[in-house]
C-alpha cells in the first residue's frame, strides 16, 4: 500500500496538507502517515524534568493529530497512523522516508502569506533531488472546495 506522509506540526498551512493526502488516499486505496518531530532542545534540562516534558509533548501531539485523524476516519474512510520522533525536524522527516518503504508521497503545505512557502517547503525542496519519493506541495490557501476539486 503507497502511504502519504504528512508532517504534523503548529503551522497554519498543514491542515491544507493534511486535507490532500487524506483525499488523494481515499482515491487511491492508499494510506496516511502522519509524522511529528519533537525538537531536541525542548528537553536540555534534568533529566527528570526532560522526561517530563517529553511525555507532555508526545501528549500534545497526540491531541492535535486526533483531530486530524477523526475527520480523515469519517470524512474520508482513511485511518491515519501517526509517528513521533524526536530530533531535528529536516533530518528526521528524510530519515523516516528512507526508512519507510510503503511511503510514495511527502506531501508539505505552503505558508500563504506570501513571504515564501515556510521552512519546511524550503529547506526541503534543496534536498528534493535525492529524497527517495516526490513532493507534493499544497498552497496554504486553496479552499475546501478547490483541494475536493483537485484531488
Amino acid at each position: 500500500m503507497r502511504k502519504f506522509l504528512v508532517v504534523l506540526d503548529d503551522s497554519r498551512e498543514c491542515l491544507n496538507a493534511m486535507r490532500f493526502a487524506a483525499m488523494r488516499a481515499n482515491k487511491t486505496g492508499g494510506g496516511v502517515a502522519v509524522l511529528s518531530v519533537i525538537p531536541p532542545d525542548e528537553f536540555n534540562h534534568w533529566i527528570g524534568v526532560g522526561e517530563v516534558m517529553r511525555e507532555e509533548a508526545r501528549e500534545r501531539i497526540q491531541s492535535h493529530f486526533e483531530v486530524y485523524a477523526k475527520w480523515m476516519r469519517d470524512r474520508q474512510n482513511v485511518n491515519p497512523e501517526l509517528v513521533i520522533r524526536e530530533g531535528e525536524q529536516v533530518p528526521q522527516i528524510v530519515a523516516h522516508l528512507r526508512e519507510d518503504p510503503e511511503i510514495g508521497v511527502l506531501v508539505l503545505g505552503a505558508a500563504a502569506e506570501g513571504k515564501g512557502p515556510g521552512p519546511l517547503v524550503s529547506q526541503l525542496t534543496k534536498s528534493a533531488g535525492t529524497l527517495p519519493v516526490p513532493i507534493t506541495i499544497v498552497p496554504g490557501d486553496l479552499s475546501k472546495e478547490r483541494l475536493e476539486a483537485i484531488t
